[in-house]
């Protein structure tokens, strides 16, 4: 998994409440294989009208945005299903990170296994986020993840982010790689539990002669 560490880019606000897995990648696309691209249906159906047209309004749709690799959200983003699915459409749109005030738990849980960033920050200072790269759409977004903070401008921002998931993202690791890590405090403790326990463990096979 790639390492997530500084991130200086373009931000994209999107501030709707309550965005859900399905409108980030609408259930029809499940059956796409991830080599297909589901970057390109990345909020399909609230990026295009009826007909397929793209909606001129749509802050991804608009020149300044369309290359952003940070979005500014309302509150909980990324509620409703588990698709993991959701998570590689952003992924593979270049979204790595996303701002909001609060995120769905399994959204969370899925983005962190695959590089993405959710950072918390309050209400009031996402709107104010949005509101300054709306002024200014060419402005640059500075996410760092070992201080966790946000600068824009001249302005800084202090956000959220669970301690585990933090230390995944910053070193690349999955949830086999995480485990790993602990691999030298797991050997330590099997041994000392041999030392004081020896009656339990297992017993080792023995062929018949």
């Amino acid at each position: 998994m790639e390492k997530f560490i500084r991130l200086t880019a373009k931000a994209c606000p999107l501030m709707r409440p309550n965005i859900n897995t399905d409108q980030i990648l609408p259930a029809r696309y499940l059956k796409w294989p991830r080599s297909r691209g589901l970057g390109q249906v990345l909020f399909q159906d609230l990026r295009h009208d009826a007909e397929g047209r793209p909606r001129a309004d749509f802050p991804l749709n608009q020149p300044a945005w369309r290359n952003a690799k940070i979005i500014i959200a309302g509150r909980n983003f990324g509620g409703g299903s588990s698709r993991e699915a959701a998570v590689y459409a952003l992924y593979d749109s270049c979204i790595r990170c996303v701002v909001a005030p609060s995120f769905g738990d399994i959204f969370s849980q899925n983005a962190v296994k695959n590089g993405l960033l959710t950072a918390i920050l309050g209400e009031t200072e996402v709107a104010e986020l949005a509101s300054a790269v709306k002024c200014e759409p060419g402005r640059l977004v500075t996410v760092d993840l070992d201080r966790q903070t946000i600068t824009c401008g001249g302005r800084g921002y202090s956000f959220a982010i669970d301690p585990v998931s933090r230390n995944q993202l910053i070193n690349g690791w999955d949830d086999v790689d995480l485990t790993q890590s602990y691999l030298d405090k797991v050997l330590a403790f099997r041994a000392e539990d041999r030392r004081v326990r020896p009656w339990a463990a297992p017993a080792l096979n023995q062929s018949s002669l």
